[in-house]
């Protein structure tokens, strides 16, 4: 094999790591069918020592092919991408499912194993038969954990969820680190780890800003004076917006959305790319308008009127009293 897939490097990668447990199948498989008729007396027990050498061996490899080619199927799909949409939702499929073969394989083994000893076998049997009433009990102590498991499943397959998707979780925005069959990380914008039960995402409504697409819209908000020059004002901040490299160039716009008390607002819509553009993108339309407003329009600051009424500090004479001779 590493003849005909000379100059592959990908095929050679997986070769070496699965060299190791077909060496191991191949020489359980010619030890278990040479030696035990050579032994007489011990042939049987023997035999059954060997085939569960066999199992393992052969579900090391299996599992180790399967592995091999999950990620093969991986490295197809890269996330470092601007599209990576279909990429995170099938690496988060592949890396359920990683979990799901792992424990399937050696569930299966370790009990194809036990078969081979008859003992081992009249003792499953015995279990099997005075097993309802301890699986009852079972069934109810693993509620939470088998709902984990299949909300996770869920998760997998449903597409409300995927790797590196962005979130707002119990007012925590972040992104989404691993998904496990029990819990899903979240990494919060400030390096702290949200873990949640993977059913939190199955019962409770969360915010996916990445779901169909990265791309995202987001407001800059300005309180200023009422003698502010909207014009002027709007003009500056689509200069602002149209020179920097964060805008994606979908949305722009700049409304007068309040206007009470002693001040207007003035609102900025803008968009980005992602998330994180739009988070540099807006800091930056704030900052440059409000140093727009310091060089070009000071008196569009905000402030506070207060008029002061002054009157003569005279006494008017009472109409009811006689005038003075």
């Amino acid at each position: 094999m590493r003849r005909l897939t000379r100059g592959r490097a990908t095929t050679q990668a997986a070769l070496e790591r699965t060299h190791r447990p077909a060496q191991v199948a191949a020489l359980a498989i010619v030890v278990r069918i040479t030696v035990p008729p050579l032994l007489g007396s011990w042939q049987q027990p023997v035999a059954s020592v060997l085939n569960a050498a066999v199992v393992g061996a052969v579900a090391w490899l299996v599992g180790a092919v399967l592995l091999r080619i999950e990620e093969f199927t991986l490295r197809r799909f890269r996330v470092d991408v601007a599209d990576n949409l279909a990429a995170r939702r099938v690496r988060t499929q592949i890396s359920i499912l990683r979990r799901v073969t792992i424990v399937a394989i050696s569930v299966i083994a370790v009990g194809a194993a036990l078969v081979t000893f008859p003992p081992a076998r009249a003792a499953g049997a015995s279990l099997l038969a005075s097993a309802g009433l301890a699986g009852v009990v079972a069934a109810l102590a693993a509620q939470s954990t088998l709902g984990n498991l299949f909300a996770g499943l869920n998760l997998a397959f449903g597409d409300a969820l995927r790797l590196d998707d962005v979130v707002v979780v119990e007012g925590e925005w972040g992104r989404v680190e691993e998904i496990t069959l029990s819990y899903v990380v979240v990494r919060i914008w400030d390096q702290r780890r949200l873990i949640l039960p993977s059913s939190y995402f199955t019962n409770n409504p969360f915010q996916n800003w990445t779901r169909t697409s990265a791309d995202i819209i987001g407001t800059v908000e300005l309180d200023v004076d009422w003698s502010v020059p909207v014009d002027e004002l709007r003009e500056a901040a689509r200069r602002i917006v149209e020179g920097s490299e964060l805008w994606d160039r979908r949305a722009f716009a700049l409304h007068i959305t309040d206007a009470t008390g002693g001040l207007v607002r003035a609102r900025v819509l803008v968009s980005a790319a992602d998330s994180s553009a739009l988070w540099e993108l807006r800091c930056l339309v704030r900052e440059r308008l409000v140093a727009w407003l310091q060089q070009e329009h000071p008196a569009a600051l905000p402030r506070t009127r207060t008029e002061l009424q002054t009157a003569l500090s005279r006494r008017l004479p009472d109409p009811r009293s006689p005038e003075p001779a």
